[in-house]
């Protein structure tokens, strides 16, 4: 009797999981520069963020990992889905001041491995436990985190510095 694929939680074969979940992080990171801002490079990189270093915000009343919706509600938005995949859920904000994505992770290591792929792009990131809000304003981060709690990360991309201005 010929043998069955092995089949995942969503019912597909193991494999055409895999490639799934590979293309959407592939192309979450891909999206990454286009909602991000570019750095200026002027601030120095920061160590990913220790869960015992996350601070309290007093509208989220819990530092704890959140659904992209629960965030969404505490920045003032509904989001739009855009990834809804085993290693990271992914909403989109549109507000009359900024856009900006709320990404969620079911486990730390994913929330790492993210981070780690978003630094050769650089730019500012407001962190929490299993989840990140990157803005296009990044300025508005700091808003966010007295919402939300988290620490905002600084990500130098690779390759070339922007060079001197003229005196």
């Amino acid at each position: 009797m010929p043998q069955q694929p092995q089949r995942g939680r969503t019912g597909r074969t193991l494999p055409a999981a895999r490639l799934i979940r590979g293309a959407t992080l592939a192309a979450s990171v891909a999206l990454l520069p286009l909602v991000t801002a570019c750095s200026g490079g002027e601030e120095d990189v920061s160590a990913p963020g220790d869960p015992s270093t996350i601070s309290a915000a007093p509208a989220a009343g819990v530092v704890a990992p959140a659904k992209v919706e629960v965030i969404a509600n505490l920045t003032g938005c509904k989001p739009k889905i855009r990834i809804d995949a085993d290693e990271l859920r992914q909403g989109l904000c549109h507000t009359e001041k900024v856009d900006y994505l709320i990404t969620t992770f079911p486990a730390e290591e994913y929330k790492q491995s993210w981070l780690d792929s978003a630094a050769g792009y650089g730019g500012k990131y407001l962190v929490g436990s299993r989840w990140i809000v990157s803005a296009k304003e990044p300025e508005m981060l700091e808003q966010f985190r007295t919402k939300l709690g988290g620490t905002i990360q600084q990500l130098r991309g690779i390759g070339p510095s922007p060079a001197p201005s003229a005196p």
